[in-house]
């Protein structure tokens, strides 16, 4: 992994010109239709990009944007590791510079930075410092008290030598400035040079191990990896909420114009989420057939 060609400490300004032509922010389309911003940025080879794995996990599509607005397609998911929280994907793009990375130890106390697009107001930098370094459910994660939102997940957090020591993973909701990362280091157990598999090609990502980014640490059972066990693996929504739906209703109207699709449901509930795939047959929400049949012949229909 590189290094910076200067080791003396850059001023904040200079941190973000040397990682910005690196970042990219993400527009994320999940299988179910809803609509996602994070972050990512180019690094270790050529058109590879490190970001969140919890960001892409459930794609149908996924585009990037540079901060000089061009707009690139990202082609696919390269290789993924669930345990850390990472993902390299590849960008349909030519010319654009890595990020430094810096794989060694991080002196607790030292100065960071971010780089993302919290609630959508991309290529936004902050500050803080390197908390400590804990282990949460078996896994190393740098804390720090950079401020970060939904859309920073798969951002860099970058040290005062504009080098990458992290990737933004998630926040503690339930407390103040409590924010992680994953080291740099665990990029080692990814693989940037074997090709990439399109979004297509990925299906549901085992569709019960999908984990929408609304689930939250009241949601799911103790015995979840701990990325489900956080209250929302940072939540990628940008400022633009997604809206609710507007009931049962709305939700017949979209799968009567899906007959014949093959579609998959999550549904989230206490018990924490299930996710159903199947083919929307003709006449789902149609009762007509029960007509004139008392209430204890309805409640016999399979």
């Amino acid at each position: 992994m590189g290094r910076a060609q200067s080791g003396q400490d850059l001023r904040p300004e200079e941190v973000y010109q040397r990682l910005l032509p690196s970042v990219v922010t993400l527009q994320v389309e999940t299988l179910t239709g809803q609509h996602y911003v994070a972050t990512a940025f180019l690094a270790l080879t050529d058109n590879v990009a490190v970001t969140s794995w919890h960001v892409v996990a459930d794609a149908r599509r996924v585009a990037a944007r540079f901060a000089d607005n061009e707009f690139v397609e990202v082609l696919g998911l390269v290789d993924n590791d669930e345990t850390n929280d990472l993902a390299l994907v590849k960008l349909a793009a030519r010319n654009r510079p890595r990020a430094q990375l810096c794989a060694s130890n991080v002196p607790i106390g030292s100065r960071a930075y971010v780089i993302g697009a919290p609630k959508g107001f991309g290529f936004s930098i902050a500050d803080g410092l390197v908390s400590q370094l804990q282990t949460v459910g078996g896994v190393k994660q740098y804390q720090i008290s950079c401020p970060i939102s939904g859309g920073n997940s798969g951002g860099p957090l970058v040290n005062s030598r504009g080098e990458v020591i992290g990737v933004t993973s998630w926040r503690e909701k339930d407390a103040e400035n409590l924010n992680f990362a994953t080291p740099i280091s665990a990029l080692l157990s990814l693989n940037p040079s074997q090709p990439f598999t399109p979004w297509e090609d990925l299906g549901v990502p085992g569709v019960e191990s999908a984990r929408p980014v609304e689930v939250t640490t009241s949601s799911v059972s103790a015995e979840s990896s701990p990325w489900d066990k956080r209250n929302t693996i940072l939540d990628t929504t940008d400022s633009r909420e997604p809206s609710a739906p507007a009931g049962l209703p709305s939700f017949k109207e979209a799968l009567g114009g899906a007959v014949g699709e093959d579609v998959s449901i999550i549904v989230v509930r206490k018990q924490g989420p299930q996710s159903f795939r199947f083919v929307v047959p003709t006449g789902l929400f149609d009762h007509s057939s029960n007509a004139g049949k008392t209430g204890a012949e309805q409640d016999r229909e399979p």
